[in-house]
């Protein structure tokens, strides 16, 4: 009995929602982003942020980051920053391999994290912290983040932040009692969502990772209707896409049509662009019973 994925000829799905580097879109600005990145992370700059609505890719862009850092980088990554200022720092030195006891005070960590991180930079190390969903920082933690920026030698800062997010956390880093943090970021890039071609570029590539060989799976127009229901977002894409090919695979189908891909849609309340494909469809669908009947007039008229 077939499987989906040997139906379509794949070793694996491309389309899931987990971030899998393997499948890191380097193109338009994803690699932007991680030019913008590596270029900050090389200059010594001590504070970077990225921005994106939910589901541009953030966290995959993050791990692509963390992965093809240099050797002379060590770094950390704290996925769930939703945390009092102590348990951050006491999050951060597990993570850079710093002994603490779970009682110890707030400013007993700070101090062994600087000892630890004087301690790399005199071997040549520079030391990187990646904070994911950022906009859930609570703004006292921001505060303890700021204090980490602080930690310096006369030469470079002993710690680089990186610091990911959904819009919102702009909104934080505007307010008052936080300014000085938001003064400090040298860098900043905000991710957007795909644009018509990137789409089509997108799901080749995810295609192409996951083992497809033929030359197409999805049709133009299936395509083209992906994008609009999805916005351009990179995890309703593939939510839309492979909910499409489940339908595609039932049928004993090899290609992906429009049809599969409508279904798709009405099937997921969560598609940020169904209203606005809902209304070009009906539009088009106006203009192609006006057209017709348009048509078959003048061959009435004519004797045609």
């Amino acid at each position: 009995m077939s499987t989906y994925k040997s139906h379509f000829g794949l070793h694996e799905t491309p389309f899931g929602i987990t971030p899998d580097t393997s499948f890191f879109f380097s193109f338009g600005s994803h690699l932007e982003a991680l030019n913008t990145l590596l270029v900050a992370a090389q200059n010594g700059e001590g504070f970077i942020k990225i921005t994106g609505e939910v589901g541009t890719g953030k966290t995959l862009l993050c791990r692509q980051f963390l992965k093809v850092l240099g050797d002379d980088f060590v770094s950390a990554y704290i996925p769930n920053p939703f945390l009092e200022p102590r348990t951050l720092l006491l999050v951060l030195a597990d993570d850079l391999g710093i002994p603490q006891e779970k009682d110890s005070e707030q400013h007993e960590v700070l101090k062994a994290i600087n000892l630890h991180l004087v301690n790399l930079a005199k071997q040549g190390k520079r030391v990187l912290v990646c904070i994911d969903e950022a906009q859930a920082l609570p703004i006292e933690t921001l505060e303890a983040i700021r204090l980490l920026s602080n930690l310096e030698t006369e030469k470079r800062k002993l710690l680089q932040i990186v610091l990911f997010g959904q819009p919102e956390l702009d909104r934080h880093l505007a307010r008052n009692d936080i300014r000085q943090l938001a003064q400090r970021i040298s860098f900043h890039y905000r991710l957007r969502s795909l644009n018509w071609e990137e789409t089509s570029f997108y799901i080749q590539h995810r295609l192409r990772v996951a083992g497809f060989s033929q030359i197409r799976l999805f049709s133009r127009s299936a395509i083209f209707v992906l994008w609009l229901a999805s916005a351009g977002v990179p995890r309703m894409l593939n939510i839309l896409a492979n909910k499409a090919m489940m339908l595609s695979y039932g049928e004993g189908r090899a290609e992906v049509g429009m049809r599969q891909v409508i279904a798709a849609i009405r099937d997921t309340e969560a598609a940020p662009g169904w209203k606005r494909m809902s209304s070009t469809l009906a539009l088009f669908s106006l203009a192609l019973v006006v057209g017709t009947t348009l048509l078959i007039g003048f061959n009435w008229k004519f004797g045609l």
